[in-house]
């Protein structure tokens, strides 16, 4: 089998290295480093990339690939490689901040630009060096500020092999989700590099669920190409439609059903309370469907969106 050449460094066949993307250097002069895990079979095999902490506020991700690169079984794979990378936006886990220094997104700068912007670089030497070895993979990332998503699989249902993909990770839910411009996944699929975002938690907290749920899609994904050992079984449900329910009134929110869980149109899932008195006003279900993601943020003004509804085709 070839070597995998990332940005200079050589990893053969039956090695496993920690080496580095690149190097970007910060307006004092500090150097920030992005480091790379390579596991590499001497059998051949599809090559996965698991990546995480493209938004630095985003744990969970990064909690799941740290499980997963500790593990012997991927140490010692039976077939293919693993290219592991749990924290693409160093500067931005450092800072604990969803977007870069000069505020942008770096999920929107991609396919990139080498003399572009700190994003802009970061993104470029993830498609030339990264995406030209795997044949395909799981990004992984949270709800955000205040969002818990229910552990989930969003990919686009018009592409067969995505589809297969999701079934193989076996997450709880499978979501139909279509392309965003500047996205790593949009930019990776042109290369015919399929790529799943995984959804799980909320940003700055640990979800222990989730986590647990994308380390066992992880392990459910290497043993159906048979690169692990593994056992572990899933139920999956296609999400194809999906609303929001949003609130009437302002006050205080209080949930009472589980993330993740089935409900009913007209289930009562929570109330709305007056601050300065004990007046509740309802919040019903609008559908029937699950539950994949709920506002955390226990004030709420009217209009705000507070429970994410996703309905089977």
């Amino acid at each position: 089998m070839e070597d995998f050449i990332i940005n200079s460094q050589t990893v053969s066949a039956g090695e496993s290295k920690q080496i580095v993307l690149n190097s970007y250097e910060l307006h004092t002069k500090t150097k920030i480093e992005i480091p790379v895990f390579v596991f590499r079979s001497k059998k051949k095999g599809p090559t996965l990339l698991l990546s995480a902490g493209m938004h630095g506020e985003e744990t969970n991700g990064i909690e799941i690939i740290r499980k997963i690169i500790t593990r012997d079984e991927i140490k010692n794979l039976n077939c293919g490689n693993v290219i592991a990378i749990p924290v693409i936006n160093s500067v931005s886990f450092l800072f604990g901040s969803r977007d870069l220094p000069d505020g942008r997104d770096l999920n929107r700068c991609f396919p990139g630009n080498k003399n572009g912007s700190f994003g802009s670089r970061i993104a470029y030497d993830l498609m030339k060096h990264i995406v030209p070895l795997i044949d395909f993979g799981i990004d992984f990332h949270t709800g955000g500020a205040k969002i818990s998503n229910s552990p989930q699989i969003r990919c686009v249902f018009e592409f067969p092999e995505n589809v297969a993909l999701a079934e193989k990770f076996s997450p709880p839910l499978i979501i139909d989700s279509g392309y965003r411009e500047g996205t790593f996944r949009k930019e990776a699929a042109k290369k015919n590099k399929p790529i799943l975002v995984y959804e799980g938690g909320e940003s700055l907290r640990f979800d222990y669920n989730a986590i647990n749920e994308g380390v066992n899609g992880c392990l459910r994904l290497m043993k159906s190409y048979h690169m692990i050992d593994n056992d572990t079984k899933n139920h999956s449900v296609k999400i194809t439609k999906d609303t929001w329910i949003r609130a009437h009134t302002s006050g205080l929110f209080h949930m009472n059903r589980m993330n993740g869980s089935y409900v009913s149109k007209n289930d009562l899932l929570g109330v709305i309370c007056n601050p300065f008195g004990d007046i509740e006003h309802k919040v019903l279900s609008t559908a029937d469907g699950y539950i994949v993601g709920i506002n955390n943020q226990p004030v709420v003004n009217q209009g705000d969106a507070l429970i994410h509804i996703g309905m089977e085709g």
